[in-house]
């Protein structure tokens, strides 16, 4: 096998703040295996708060590649290969390049793969199970108000049923104003709220009551993380679901907090791809906590391997892509609020333009 990167900028459509920073734009490498003519694409991207920064992924992806040339062929590659000390993105970015090339070397789309993987899989029924789809959330961040009911109506109009809002503003009471205008803009929306941890525990029991007056149906991360104990008391009496995120990154950490939090956020990229994130959702199911599927900020091949996925979580939040000013790739949908893998052999995603390449 051969493998090969390409790195580009992916470029935002307007700047997105969150609570602890602001991101206008970050550069993705994309990891390209080819075996008999045939090639799967899998994508990492930049992260300031992972420590993942363009020459770490480059370096890391380029070693990979050469890893993956003592093996036969890419089924074994992925039966076999061992995670090491990688990044867990960058082990999620080789799996999908090795699905997305055994997909189609077997004619199958990527979610029939990972069927085949799943215990909490049912047999598949006669024709075939369909291809996943599920309505996801789109992201507002931290704006005024006047703007983020603009958006809201717009997203609404343009058939998104779910919206999450970023919250973590110095004054709370900013927070409050966006999702009132939010909620009277897009009235018929579920909302999501996620503070990046940016509550201290006495704000978060003050807030979390009201936010449940005004509809949220559940909260992500509202403590800083590093201290999970104090996630799940706080999570014990909550009036709204309390979702784990940055608490939630290692089948470990998941482990610990099953039973405990309402839902935790499985992010291929935080947990090393879609193989990791089945194994948390078979860790989590009947506990009590629910699974939700998140993404960073990433182009449609980053996103198309958690879509393979999607109907298997109670909450969706994949619109990294619909964030982008120009997606690179396309194949998943998502701009009507529905993100859709398809049943064309691997990921099912095709590239609309290129960038700078480099051999591994």
């Amino acid at each position: 096998m051969k493998a090969t990167l390409r790195t580009v900028r992916l470029t935002l459509a307007e700047p997105l703040r969150i609570s602890r920073s602001t991101m206008a734009a970050r550069d993705a490498v994309w990891l390209t295996v080819e075996h008999e003519g045939l090639t799967g694409h899998g994508e990492a991207v930049t992260s300031v708060y992972y420590g993942l920064n363009t020459t770490v992924l480059e370096r890391q992806l380029y070693e990979a590649g050469l890893a993956l040339g003592r093996f036969g062929d890419p089924e074994s590659a992925l039966r076999d290969r061992p995670a090491g000390d990688r990044p867990p993105a960058v082990t999620a970015a080789v799996e999908a390049a090795l699905l997305d090339l055994c997909g189609k070397r077997s004619a199958l789309p990527v979610h029939r793969l990972l069927d085949a993987k799943s215990a909490r899989t049912a047999p598949t029924p006669p024709g075939g199970r369909g291809a996943p789809s599920a309505r996801t959330a789109r992201t507002i961040g931290i704006v005024p108000a006047e703007r983020a009911a603009a958006q809201a109506r717009s997203l609404s109009d343009s058939g998104f049923t779910v919206i999450k809002v970023k919250a973590g503003a110095p004054d709370p009471e900013d927070d409050l104003d966006r999702i009132r205008a939010i909620a009277s803009a897009a009235p018929r929306a579920r909302l999501l709220l996620d503070p990046n941890g940016a509550w201290t525990s006495t704000q978060a029991r003050q807030l979390i009551h009201r936010y449940a007056e005004l509809g949220i149906e559940a909260v992500e991360q509202p403590l800083a993380p590093g201290d999970p104990e104090a996630l799940a008391r706080l999570a014990e009496r909550s009036p709204l679901p309390l979702i784990a995120d940055e608490d939630a990154v290692t089948y470990e950490d998941v482990r610990r907090l099953a039973g405990r939090v309402h839902g935790v956020n499985v992010k291929l990229a935080k947990c090393g791809g879609p193989y990791a994130a089945l194994r948390i959702a078979e860790l989590i199911e009947g506990s009590g906590t629910e699974l939700m599927l998140g993404c960073l900020t990433a182009s449609t091949l980053g996103l198309a391997p958690a879509v393979h996925l999607a109907d298997r979580a109670r909450w969706a939040d994949l619109d990294g892509h619909l964030l982008l000013a120009a997606d690179p790739w396309t194949g998943i949908g998502g701009a009507d609020g529905v993100v859709r893998a398809s049943d064309l052999p691997g990921l099912g995603v095709r590239e609309r333009r290129v960038g700078r390449e480099d051999a591994a």
